[in-house]
């Protein structure tokens, strides 16, 4: 995982409302040498995957334990939807479009690599270490995440809701007062506003096309409208986290998130699904039987050839 290419961010920010969000956070020990540097990528002192990684690596970036739980779920959830893209490749409707979904794979890919180095650091483990060599159980990824991909109009129902998302919790992130969350979330954030751009636009032209794309769009939500709910369920672990000022309440994000979907829901002339809620338990390791199947394809090579260069 520590070899795959990640994308640079060359996208423009679309303005969803909230302002600038080019935000300075403090560096979380980052090495020093301006070259090295993440602001040569993005505004701010966003933190690349390389820049967490040494910083672990000296000592000079060790999350708390709540903090590196938090990042394992948050690192799991992009793993987990970067795997799930990176399906697409050469099977998307449009060639375009396999490179699109391709590119936010990649940006997913280094979420997940940014957050897992630092949850490692607790207990010297690095990504790879959490990448590859957990059991399903010790994972923590919602079932949204796990979603089989279904038909295109099912992908894109979920990577609209995931999009919106992420973006709310990392806007919120930027202000966290762990150094290396916020660092995290100052890139991501970027990339994510991307994402929600692209599909805010595959749901309207979908919802507003023939009649066949319109009824697979209005099928995508109704099979990724149960998973939503479990996005925004707070426990004790946030709860302590928010307290310290380090992470935010998920249910806080509920309410822009709800406006900012209706509102693209409404132009698409699409209701909100009104389906019950799934049961969930993902940050707790109770996953959905898709999980262990994308892990089974994830791990297989890494776990036969166990120190091998990827």
């Amino acid at each position: 995982m520590s070899t795959t290419p990640e994308t640079e961010n060359t996208t423009e920010m679309h303005d969803g409302g909230h302002g600038d969000i080019s935000v300075g956070v403090a560096t979380a020990g980052t090495s020093g040498d301006a070259n090295a540097s993440a602001t040569r990528i993005t505004p701010g002192n966003a933190l690349r995957p390389e820049d967490i990684a040494l910083a672990v690596s000296r000592g000079t970036a060790k999350p708390s334990e709540d903090a590196a739980e938090f990042a394992l779920r948050l690192g799991d959830d992009a793993l987990v939807l970067a795997q799930r893209l990176g399906h697409w490749i050469s099977r998307a409707p449009e060639l375009e479009e396999d490179v699109a979904l391709g590119n936010i794979a990649l940006d997913q890919l280094g979420h997940a690599r940014s957050f897992l180095s630092y949850a490692g650091g607790l207990n010297g483990k690095s990504e790879d270490d959490l990448a590859y060599f957990r059991g399903e159980e010790e994972f923590r990824s919602v079932e949204l995440f796990e979603q089989p991909n279904g038909d295109f109009a099912v992908t894109i129902a979920r990577q609209f809701v995931v999009s919106y998302y992420q973006f709310e919790l990392y806007r919120r992130l930027t202000e966290s007062t762990d150094a290396t969350l916020a660092g995290i979330a100052a890139k991501a954030v970027k990339e994510v506003d991307y994402h929600r751009d692209h599909s805010t636009q595959w749901v309207l032209r979908l919802a507003l096309g023939t009649d066949e794309s319109r009824a697979k769009m209005i099928h995508g939500f109704k099979v990724i409208w149960p998973y939503v709910d479990e996005l925004f369920r707070d426990d004790e672990l946030t709860a302590r986290l928010t307290a310290a000022g380090a992470a935010v309440e998920p249910s806080s994000l509920r309410t822009d998130f709800d406006r900012l979907t209706g509102e693209v829901l409404a132009e698409a002339e699409l209701d909100v699904p009104q389906v019950p809620a799934a049961s969930g338990g993902g940050r707790q390791g109770k996953h959905s039987e898709h999980l262990g199947y994308l892990l089974a394809e994830m791990q297989v090579l890494a776990r036969q050839f166990p120190g091998a260069s990827w």
